[in-house]
C-alpha cells in the first residue's frame, strides 16, 4: 500500500515514472512563476515622507496564468482561483482534479507572498500629516483645558448646592445620580469654549481617509518551491503538488495498492500529466 503523492520516492516502477513527470511539472511551474514575479522597481514614500526605491510584482498576472491553465485543462474540474488574505500574508492558489477510471489526479498550485504598505510619492502626504498633527495637538490641549474647567465648574456647582467638599469618587457619584445636573454643567461648558469638537473629529476622519487613499501596496515573494508545511508556516514561495487518490463511491483514499491500477487507467494518468507539461511549456 502506498500514500501516493507524485514525486515521493517509491519502489513501484509506475509511481516512479509518474514521480519523474511530477518533478518536471514542478520545475516548469517554478520557471513560469519566476517570470511572472520578476520584480519591477518603483518609488514609494515612507511615513516620514522619505522617498525610497522599492520592488514589486503584479499578483494579477498569477491569476491570469491560473485562468489560462483552467481554460486549457477543459477535462479537469476546479472551483477557480482563490485568494487568502491574512494581514500582510497573501496566497493565490488553484486546485484542479481529474477523474480517471476509479482514480483522481489532484493538482494544487499556489503562490504565497507578502504585501507591504507605503505612501505614493505625493506632496499631499506631508500636507495632510501636518494638518492632522496640528489638529490632534490642538484637540489634546483643548481637552485638557476643558477637563480642568469642568472639574472647577463641577466642584463650584456642587458646593453651591450644598454638597460641600467632595473627593473624586463622591463627585462621580453625585454626577451619576443627577442627570439634570450633568446636562446643566455640559450646557455651561459648551458656552465657555468655541472649539467645536464634533467638527474637528469629522475633519480628523476626513484626513485619515485622504491618507488611506494615498497608500500603495507592494508585493514580495520568491519562486522557491515549498512543501505544505513551509507554506502553512508563512514562508514566501510556490507550491506545486500532484496527488493520486483512489475513489470509491464518493470517498477519496490516498492509500491504495498501485499494482491494481488497470493498464488503460495508467496510460490515461500518464497522458494527463503530459497534457500539463505541454501547457506549462508554452
Amino acid at each position: 500500500m502506498f500514500f501516493v503523492r507524485l514525486g515521493n520516492k517509491t519502489q513501484n516502477e509506475f509511481l516512479n515514472e509518474l514521480g519523474q513527470e511530477a518533478t518536471r511539472i514542478g520545475r516548469l511551474f517554478q520557471e513560469n512563476m519566476s517570470q511572472l514575479i520578476t520584480p519591477v522597481a518603483i518609488q514609494v514614500m515612507l511615513g516620514d515622507t522619505t522617498i525610497i526605491n522599492q520592488t514589486t510584482f503584479d499578483p494579477q498576472k498569477i491569476q491570469e496564468f491560473y485562468g489560462k491553465i483552467i481554460n486549457r485543462l477543459s477535462t479537469w474540474s476546479t472551483e477557480g482561483t482563490s485568494i487568502t488574505n491574512d494581514e500582510d500574508l497573501r496566497r493565490v492558489f488553484v486546485k484542479l482534479e481529474r477523474k480517471i477510471g476509479n482514480y483522481v489526479l489532484l493538482w494544487h498550485l499556489s503562490l504565497q507572498y507578502r504585501a507591504l504598505l507605503y505612501y505614493k510619492p505625493d506632496s499631499k502626504v506631508q500636507k495632510i500629516q501636518k494638518e492632522l498633527g496640528e489638529l490632534m495637538d490642538r484637540t489634546v490641549d483643548k481637552e485638557k483645558e476643558l477637563a480642568d474647567l469642568a472639574d472647577s465648574m463641577i466642584k463650584e456647582k456642587l458646593e453651591a448646592l450644598g454638597y460641600g467638599t467632595l473627593n473624586e469618587q463622591n463627585l462621580f457619584e453625585a454626577l451619576y445620580n443627577d442627570e439634570h445636573l450633568r446636562q446643566e454643567i455640559v450646557s455651561e461648558m459648551d458656552k465657555k469654549t468655541d472649539f467645536d469638537f464634533k467638527a474637528k473629529d469629522k475633519r480628523k476622519k476626513e484626513l485619515f481617509k485622504e491618507l488611506d487613499n494615498l497608500l500603495i501596496e507592494t508585493y514580495q515573494t520568491t519562486s522557491v518551491l515549498l512543501d505544505e508545511n513551509r507554506l502553512i508556516a508563512g514562508e514566501e514561495g510556490c507550491l506545486c503538488t500532484i496527488d493520486l487518490d483512489l475513489q470509491k463511491k464518493k470517498t477519496k483514499r490516498a492509500i491504495f495498492d498501485p499494482k491494481r491500477i488497470p493498464a488503460e487507467t495508467r496510460q490515461n494518468i500518464v497522458n494527463s500529466l503530459g497534457e500539463i507539461i505541454r501547457i506549462l511549456s508554452y
